[in-house]
C-alpha cells in the first residue's frame, strides 16, 4: 500500500543511514583517539583494567625516579668510602715506613696528619640529596630505607617493597659516638712485647673527631718517643680497619648492582604493561581506516535509498492528472 502519511520506506531507509552515521561516529573517534575502548561504554572490563593498570604505570615511573635517587646516593657513598679506602692505605703504608730504625717519625707524622684531614673532608662531602652515609653528627645512621618496586596481587591491593642499607656498617667518622664509626672507634691491635718473643693486644683509633662520647685507646699518631712495638700495633689495628672498610664497600657494591637491576626490571615491566593495555584498548588502523571506507559507501548508498524512498511519494501526483 502507497500511503502519503506513512512512508515506511524512508522510514527503514532514514533507520538504517542513522546506524552507518552512529557507526561512523564510533571509527572516527577510534581514528582520532588511537583507541577503540576510550571511554566505560566502549568495554567496560576492558576500560576498568586499562585504567588501573596506567595508573600502577604511573607508580612505576615514580618508582623508576626513586631507584635513580637510590642509585645516587648509594654510588656517592661508594665512591667516597673507595677514597677513604685508598688514603687508608697510604697510612698504613706510612706507618710500615716509620718502623725502620733512624727515621724521621715526626716528619712521617705530618703527612699522616694531612692524610687524616683527607680522610675527614671526604667523609663530610660524601653526601647527596642531604643524606651522609659516612659522617654521622647525631644518634645513629640506622638503616637506609629506598622504594624498590610497587605492586599489586591478586585481591587488587598495592604495596610498595623498599631496599634497605644498613648505614651503620659504613659511618667513617662520627662526632656524636666514636664508637660507631670504623676510624674512630678503638680497634685491637697486635703488637709484640719488648725484649721478648710474646705478643700482646692495644687499643687504637685513627681519628680524633673531638666525639661526644670519646673512643678508648690510642690515637694513631707518631712521636720521636713512639717504640716499634706501639708502630706494629698502629699497623695492625690500621690494616684490620682496612678490612672493615672493604667490606662495607663490598656491601655498598652489591646494593647498587642490585639497584640497577631492579631499575632494569622496572623499566621493562613498565615497557609489558604498556603493551599489554595496547592490546586491550588500542584500535587497529588499518581495519579502521578499512572500515571508515566502506562505511562511507553505505552511508552514500543509504543517502541514495533515502532519496528514491522519498520520491515515491512523488509519483502519486501522476495518478491525478
Amino acid at each position: 500500500m502507497t500511503s502519503i502519511m506513512t512512508n515506511s520506506a524512508a522510514m527503514s531507509a532514514l533507520q538504517t543511514l542513522r546506524g552507518i552515521s552512529s557507526q561512523m561516529d564510533d571509527t572516527q573517534s577510534a581514528i582520532s583517539s588511537g583507541l577503540r575502548v576510550s571511554q566505560a561504554s566502549d568495554n567496560a572490563a576492558y576500560w576498568s583494567i586499562a585504567t588501573t593498570m596506567r595508573s600502577d604505570n604511573k607508580a612505576l615511573s615514580t618508582v623508576s625516579d626513586a631507584l635513580g635517587l637510590a642509585a645516587a646516593k648509594t654510588d656517592t657513598a661508594y665512591t667516597g668510602l673507595s677514597a677513604s679506602i685508598s688514603v687508608v692505605d697510604q697510612i698504613k703504608s706510612k706507618l710500615v715506613a716509620a718502623r725502620e730504625p733512624g727515621v724521621d717519625k715526626t716528619k712521617i707524622n705530618s703527612e699522616i696528619t694531612e692524610l687524616k684531614s683527607q680522610l675527614t673532608s671526604i667523609s663530610k662531602s660524601a653526601s647527596f640529596s642531604g643524606e651522609n652515609w659516612l659522617y654521622n653528627t647525631t644518634g645513629t645512621a640506622g638503616t637506609k630505607e629506598m622504594v624498590g618496586s610497587f605492586t599489586r596481587d591478586s585481591t587488587g591491593v598495592v604495596s610498595i617493597n623498599t631496599l634497605k642499607f644498613n648505614a651503620n656498617n659504613s659511618v667513617l667518622i662520627d662526632t656524636g659516638n666514636a664508637g660507631q664509626g670504623l676510624l674512630t672507634k678503638s680497634t685491637t691491635g697486635t703488637q709484640s712485647i719488648a725484649n721478648s718473643t710474646g705478643t700482646t693486644t692495644a687499643t687504637y683509633y685513627l681519628i680524633n673527631a673531638n666525639s661526644t662520647t670519646s673512643a678508648s685507646g690510642t690515637e694513631v699518631k707518631l712521636t720521636t718517643g713512639t717504640s716499634a712495638q706501639n708502630i706494629e700495633g698502629m699497623v695492625s689495628a690500621v690494616d684490620t680497619m682496612l678490612k672493615n672498610m672493604t667490606a662495607t664497600a663490598s656491601t655498598l657494591g652489591a646494593t647498587s648492582s642490585r639497584i640497577q637491576l631492579q631499575n632494569n626490571f622496572v623499566t621493562n615491566l613498565q615497557d609489558v604493561i604498556s603493551k599489554g593495555v595496547g592490546r586491550l584498548v588500542d584500535a587497529d588502523m588499518n581495519q579502521e581506516s578499512t572500515k571508515l571506507k566502506a562505511l562511507q559507501t553505505q552511508q552514500q548508498l543509504g543517502i541514495q535509498a533515502l532519496s528514491i524512498a522519498n520520491s515515491d511519494s512523488q509519483s502519486v501526483l501522476s495518478l491525478f492528472r
